[in-house]
């Protein structure tokens, strides 16, 4: 079995030049992540955004992060389909072939980053070479091969495909957090992966212990 990297330098992958495939290979992350929760980071947690974000990009959205340090952040918005693509045209875009109709799963937009690039996040029960392991249950990777292992009925129990993602330099993220434009609430599998986009939003809120019928553009202000 190919050993996983288990914590990564996910941004700096990022920041390459554009290419043209819309999956790009994550074998040079590091180990960089792997202290991130025991230094306060919000790796593996959800970024719930309140009225207060300031931004309609990323308005009522529910973003899981699959990476974060002192000089970045990286996540996956899992609450807001895309809509000029479906699973059966990127896989014949991609020239994946497959023995029988695959089903439409749903493609995510996954944040307003490298919006020409493709991340699977899934079940750990699925790992490759350049898998990052977010947590014991939590694993994205963003290699073709995975949509290949799909479209065969060969990949894991539950997968979230996005296209883009959200992304913060140093001290940004922190910044967002502090004029209360985020909140934030461990992850649990079934609100990323099994429940309705249009609930999800109002889940997270709930997990967070806020009844959004009473939030204002104020809320997280004494």
């Amino acid at each position: 079995m190919p050993r996983p990297i288990r914590g990564a330098n996910a941004l700096e992958a990022l920041w390459l030049p554009p290419i043209s495939a819309i999956f790009i290979l994550m074998s040079d992350w590091s180990k960089r992540f792997s202290d991130a929760r025991k230094a306060g980071y919000l790796e593996g947690q959800l970024l719930v955004a309140t009225p207060s974000i300031g931004d309609d990009r990323f308005a009522r959205t529910v973003i899981y992060m699959c990476a974060h340090d002192r000089e970045h952040a990286l996540g996956l918005v899992i609450n807001r389909k895309l809509g000029s693509i479906t699973f059966p045209q990127l896989l014949s875009q991609l020239e994946i072939k497959v023995a029988k109709p695959v089903r439409d799963i749903v493609v995510h937009s996954g944040g307003p980053v490298e919006d020409g690039r493709g991340f699977v996040l899934h079940s750990a029960d699925y790992v490759q070479e350049s898998t990052l392991i977010i947590s014991e249950t939590v694993a994205l990777t963003a290699t073709v091969d995975i949509l290949k292992a799909i479209a065969l009925g060969q990949g894991p129990s539950h997968s979230l495909l996005a296209i883009g993602c959200a992304g913060w330099g140093a001290g940004q993220l922190e910044h967002e957090i502090q004029m209360n434009g985020w909140l934030h609430t461990e992850a649990d599998d079934e609100l990323i992966f099994n429940t309705e986009l249009s609930q999800k939003w109002s889940r997270a809120m709930s997990k967070i212990g806020v009844d959004v019928s009473m939030l204002s553009s104020d809320v997280g202000h004494a």
